[in-house]
C-alpha cells in the first residue's frame, strides 16, 4: 500500500491517496491488481509493477514505479519487461500500458523494451 500510495503522490492522485490512507484498499484503483516488486541483490525492494487479470486476452501493466533514490539504475525496466513476459506466457494476447508524454523518461523506458504508442489521451476535470 504504502508503494502504492508514493506513487499517487508522484503523479498527483489525490483521490486513491485518500483512499489508501482511509485503508479503503479495495476501492483504489489497486485493489485487483497484482504485484510484482524486483529486487536488489540483497533483497532489498528496487521497483514495483502491477498488472491487471487479463480480460479478454489483455493484461494493462499499472502501475511503474521506483523510490527516487533508486531511480536511474534500470529497475523499472526490469520489472516492466518482466510483468510482461509473464502476462505473455500466461496467454495474454495484449499488454499495454498508460505512459505520460509528460515523463520523457518512462516514455523512452517503454519504447525501449518494446512497447509501441497507440493513442494519445487528455483528462479533463469538470466540477
Amino acid at each position: 500500500m504504502r508503494w502504492c500510495r508514493d506513487f499517487c503522490v508522484d503523479v498527483g492522485e489525490q483521490t486513491s491517496i485518500d483512499a489508501i490512507d482511509a485503508g479503503n484498499w479495495a476501492d483504489t484503483r489497486f485493489g485487483d491488481k497484482g504485484f510484482t516488486f524486483w529486487e536488489t541483490p540483497d533483497g532489498t525492494p528496487a521497483s514495483m509493477a502491477g498488472t491487471t487479470p487479463m480480460v479478454a486476452g489483455m493484461v494493462r501493466v499499472d502501475p511503474v514505479s521506483t523510490p527516487a533514490h533508486l531511480r536511474g539504475r534500470g529497475y523499472a525496466g526490469a520489472v516492466t519487461v518482466e510483468v510482461s513476459r509473464a502476462a505473455l506466457a500466461a496467454g495474454a494476447t495484449d499488454v499495454v500500458l498508460f505512459a505520460d508524454p509528460g515523463n520523457p523518461t518512462s516514455t523512452a523506458l517503454y519504447r525501449r523494451i518494446g512497447y509501441v504508442p497507440l493513442a494519445d489521451f487528455t483528462v479533463y476535470a469538470f466540477s
